[in-house]
């Protein structure tokens, strides 16, 4: 598996990818003894390096964490025999141009499943070159899995047969994030600010289309864009988000483009709300600390704090294979992702050959439950439907608070769950079927 290690570059990283190897390569070994052909590999695309190689180390764990689940009932159940799912690592070091070299790699090595997520733009290219490349190499046509591209575009004009979106797009959470703000009678001035490039700008459209929809009386004080995953220093941005009387920052901010930027609030004296996607994981809580608590409002698939027993058992489950708290980084769409693929590719292998083409029309009617949590995939724009929560940051041990995050003694409550109908919106999507 010396490929694991190729784009790897601190002696800590390696650590981790040869602890996380070595678990997997044990599980294959006890649970997956009935599975005995080739692995069927899954080239994840995702910055390594760089800034956000927190962000692809964590959808790495989640990755591995759902194929080992697979491969311990028995891997994926074929014909010919049941095949082990396999997770193998293309750097793209946060940047476009790199993506598409490491799909290039990746096509070059055999892989056809790829998935990647942390960039809508890089998620853009991927699209465009697995259409030009699927079209003119049929041999070697590539499925592309997207757990966390949000910009409504790639599941709208960019529609494509080989892609399918497992997260709900920045208008659906955006729709989620609004069902609780239109209630705060008290905001009247709120600043946006976002990521420059396509989906830090379509997060800060919708935002202003819906904020004129549903609260036409709150005044946008501040209506911003940065550069992504290049400001070392928020504090020029939070004295301009104090100074401006905002009650509160709407964001679309991840990673550490968002841990720095509520961070330097917190130095600042800002003591408004943050309205977020991303804010509830990857260091935001610690970095608020206590003037989050009530304040920080984030949207997503799930929380650990979702109030059912299959939820905790889930995420205890999760925890217990990564007990570092800096490993607590956990995504129920990334499981029913690996779960949906492995019904695809069974469903495929049922009707006859399995190839990128039969998977993807057996993954359109795709419908699996995980943990409680049931979703499925809309065919007609390849845009998975899931329920979403909106939950609110507070001190651990507090009502609905069982468990923090990543060990900072904060965690979410949730405060308002939207169903799949609920959640669910139109779109515009003309697939364009081979």
């Amino acid at each position: 598996m010396k490929h694991l290690f190729d784009s790897l570059f601190s002696p800590r990283r390696r650590a981790f990818v040869a602890a996380l190897v070595g678990g997997l390569t044990t599980t294959l070994a006890v649970a997956q003894a009935p599975a005995t052909g080739a692995p069927i590999r899954i080239g994840m695309i995702e910055g390594l390096s760089g800034p956000i190689a927190n962000t692809g180390d964590a959808v790495f764990r989640n990755l591995v964490w759902a194929t080992e689940r697979v491969n311990a009932r028995g891997g994926v159940k074929l014909p010919g025999g049941n095949r082990p799912l396999v997770i193998e690592r293309f750097d793209s070091k946060g940047q476009t141009d790199e993506a598409l070299s490491a799909l290039r790699s990746a096509i070059d090595k055999g892989v056809t499943i790829v998935a990647q997520g942390n960039s809508s733009a890089a998620a853009s290219a991927l699209i465009d070159a697995i259409n030009k490349h699927n079209e003119r190499d049929t041999a070697r046509q590539v499925l592309f899995l997207n757990y966390s591209a949000v910009d409504p575009v790639l599941t709208n004009e960019k529609c494509s047969f080989w892609h399918f979106r497992f997260d709900a797009h920045a208008d659906m959470r955006m729709k989620a994030l609004m069902s609780v703000l239109r209630e705060d009678k008290q905001l009247k001035n709120i600043y946006l600010i976002g990521q420059d490039y396509s989906f830090g700008q379509a997060v800060l459209r919708e935002a202003r289309s819906q904020l004129a929809a549903q609260r036409p009386d709150v005044t946008i004080v501040g209506d911003e864009l940065h550069p992504m995953a290049r400001v070392k220093d928020f504090l020029p941005y939070a004295a301009k988000i104090k100074a401006s009387g905002a009650q509160a920052v709407l964001t679309g901010n991840w990673g550490n483009d968002l841990t720095l930027l509520v961070k330097a609030a917190r130095e600042s004296g800002f003591d408004g709300s943050f309205y977020t996607f991303y804010g509830n994981a990857l260091g935001a809580p610690a970095a608020m600390g206590d003037a989050g608590i009530g304040k920080v409002i984030a949207v997503a698939d799930w929380f650990p704090n979702v109030p059912t027993p299959e939820s905790e058992a889930f995420y205890k489950s999760f925890r217990e294979r990564f007990p570092s708290p800096a490993d607590d980084y956990v995504h129920m769409r990334m499981q029913l992702l690996v779960e949906a693929l492995a019904q695809a590719i069974e469903r495929a292998g049922a009707a006859g050959p399995v190839n990128a083409a039969t998977i993807a029309a057996q993954l359109e009617k795709a419908d699996v439950t995980l943990a409680g949590q049931r979703a499925r995939m809309r065919g007609a724009d390849h845009q998975f439907q899931q329920s979403l929560a909106v939950a609110v940051m507070d001190r651990q041990g507090a009502p609905g608070v069982k468990f923090d995050v990543e060990g900072s003694g904060y965690g979410f409550r949730v405060i308002r769950n939207l169903s799949p109908q609920q959640a669910e919106l139109p779109h515009t999507c003309t697939m364009q079927r081979p």
